[in-house]
C-alpha cells in the first residue's frame, strides 16, 4: 500500500521524546526515517530500563518503524556520510541543544547549501532568539514557563504539572504540522526551509483557553468557576476540575471510592432538568428541578459547589461505569477518569488499534500507543523500534550506494564507533 508520505526521507538526528514523537508519527505515515544515533546511541535507550540489556520502553515506544544507523559525528569520514546523507534526504530533524550542531560545523546556513531542497526542523527549549534562548528546557519546564502549571491544580495549593506530556509531546505533534506545510510549499517554491518549534511556545498554544480568560479577567468576573474571581485579579487562578468552559464541570467520586473512582460530567443547560429530576427521586428531594438555587444556568454557576455535592452523593451509590450509563441515559456529558490499566484492557481503546502488541528481539513482547491519526485509504502499520544501527549497513548500501569494500575502509576509519581510527603501519 501506497501510504501518505512514501517517498518522503527523514534524517533524524533527535533523542529523547519531542523529536521522536514527531518523526514516528512521520514514520508510520510512511516516511522512510533514518535515525543516526552517536555511537553511544539515544540516551533513552537505557533510561528507566526494566529488562537488563535490552532498550528501555522509553526509547522503544518512541521509534517504532524507523532505520537506525550509527554515525561519528566528531569523525571526518563520520561527517562524510551525514553529508552524503543529507544530499539524499528531504528532511533533517534536531533537537540538540544550542549551538551544538553548529559546533560541528553544520549551521543552517551551511546545511542548506549543502541541499538547497532540505527542510530542517529544529526543536528548542525556548526557540533560537529572545532572552530564553540558552535556557535548557524539560517537559515540565516547558510546562511551567508556558502557562500550563500556574493554572492546574487546586486554588490553594501548589501548581501541579500533567500527567500528558504536552511540553514533548505536545512540541513534536507541532513541529509535524510545520514540517509538512513546509514540504507542501517546496512544491511550489522548490526550496527548502527551517521550521523551529520552541517547547515553550507549544505549551503555550495548548493553554489558549487560559489566556482566552485572562483577558476576560480585565472587564469582569469568571462566572463558570467554582473559585472566586475579580475584575482586574490579574492572572487566571488554578480552579481544580473545573471544566474550562461555557458549561459547568466536575470530577465526582464514585462507589467504592478508590484513587481513580471518578467520573467527570459536564452540566449543560438542557440537561438539568431530567438530571434534576433523577437526583431528586432518588435522594428524596422531589422539588430538586424548582430549587431556586438551581432553576437557571446563572444560578447554577453561582451555587455550583451545592449542586455538586447533591450530585456526588447520588455517584456514590453506584460505580463509574454504573453512573456513566445512568448518565448517557439523560444525555448527560460524561467519562469516567481511565487509569492506564483501564485504558490497556478497553475494548474501545483496543477496536481502534491504540494499545498495540509488538515483538522485540531484546525485550520480547510489549505493547506501544497507537496512531491517532487515522488515514482512511493508508492506515498505519506498526512495526518495533530498531536496535542501535541495525541499519548502518543497509542504509550505506541503499541511500548512498556505497559498496560493502568501501563501508568496511569507512568503519575501520572509525565512522560508526566512538573508537579512534587505528593507525595503519608504514
Amino acid at each position: 500500500m501506497n501510504q501518505a508520505l512514501s517517498g518522503v526521507r527523514i534524517l533524524d538526528m533527535t533523542h529523547v521524546q519531542a523529536g521522536p514523537t514527531a518523526t514516528q508519527l512521520m514514520a508510520w505515515m510512511g516516511a522512510d526515517v533514518i535515525k543516526l544515533e552517536p555511537p553511544v546511541g539515544d540516551a533513552t535507550r537505557g533510561q528507566l530500563r526494566d529488562v537488563p540489556n535490552a532498550d528501555s520502553l522509553y526509547f522503544t515506544m518512541l521509534n517504532c518503524n524507523k532505520r537506525s544507523i550509527v554515525v561519528n559525528m566528531k569523525n571526518a569520514t563520520g561527517k562524510e556520510v551525514f553529508v552524503a546523507l543529507l544530499k539524499k534526504c528531504d528532511i533533517v530533524m534536531e533537537n540538540f541543544g544550542p549551538g551544538v550542531l553548529d559546533r560541528f560545523g553544520f549551521t543552517w546556513e551551511k546545511i542548506r547549501e549543502i541541499n538547497p531542497r532540505i527542510i530542517m526542523g529544529s526543536i528548542k527549549g525556548f526557540g533560537s532568539s529572545g532572552p530564553y534562548s540558552n535556557f535548557k528546557a524539560y517537559e515540565n519546564v516547558a510546562q511551567a514557563m508556558g502557562g500550563a502549571m500556574s493554572t492546574t491544580g487546586v486554588p490553594e495549593g501548589p501548581p501541579f504539572v500533567t500527567g500528558a506530556q504536552i511540553g514533548d509531546s505536545g512540541t513534536g505533534l507541532h513541529l509535524v504540522i510545520g514540517l509538512l506545510a513546509a514540504l507542501q510549499q517546496r512544491h511550489t517554491s522548490g526550496k527548502g526551509q527551517y521550521v523551529e518549534v520552541a517547547m515553550m511556545d507549544a505549551v503555550m498554544n495548548l493553554c489558549r483557553v487560559k489566556f482566552r480568560d485572562h483577558q476576560r479577567l480585565s472587564r469582569g468576573p469568571l462566572a463558570e468557576y467554582s473559585v472566586g474571581t475579580h475584575q482586574g485579579m490579574g492572572a487566571v487562578p488554578r480552579a481544580g476540575n473545573d471544566s474550562g468552559g461555557g458549561q459547568l464541570g466536575n470530577a465526582i467520586r464514585c462507589k467504592p471510592g478508590g484513587p481513580n473512582d471518578f467520573i467527570y460530567i459536564v452540566v449543560q443547560e438542557v440537561v438539568w432538568k431530567a438530571l434534576g429530576e433523577r437526583i431528586g427521586r432518588e435522594l428524596g428531594l422531589p422539588d430538586l428541578v424548582d430549587d431556586p438555587r438551581f432553576a437557571t444556568i446563572a444560578e447554577r454557576r453561582h451555587h455550583q459547589n451545592d449542586m455538586w455535592e447533591l450530585i456526588g452523593e447520588l455517584a456514590l451509590k453506584y460505580t463509574k461505569r454504573e453512573f456513566m450509563e445512568i448518565l448517557n441515559e439523560l444525555d448527560v456529558p460524561c467519562g469516567p477518569i481511565m487509569s492506564t490499566e483501564d485504558l490497556a484492557n478497553d475494548e474501545h481503546v483496543k477496536l481502534r488499534n491504540m494499545y498495540v502488541e509488538l515483538d522485540h528481539p531484546q525485550r520480547g513482547t510489549w505493547h506501544n500507543v497507537g496512531m491517532p491519526i487515522k488515514l482512511s485509504d493508508s492506515p498505519a502499520v506498526i512495526k518495533r523500534s530498531p536496535t542501535l544501527g541495525e541499519h548502518t549497513d543497509e542504509v550505506l548500501r541503499e541511500v548512498l550506494g556505497i559498496t560493502d569494500g568501501e563501508i568496511a575502509r569507512m568503519r575501520e576509519a572509525g565512522a560508526f564507533s566512538k573508537d579512534a581510527p587505528k593507525k595503519v603501519s608504514a
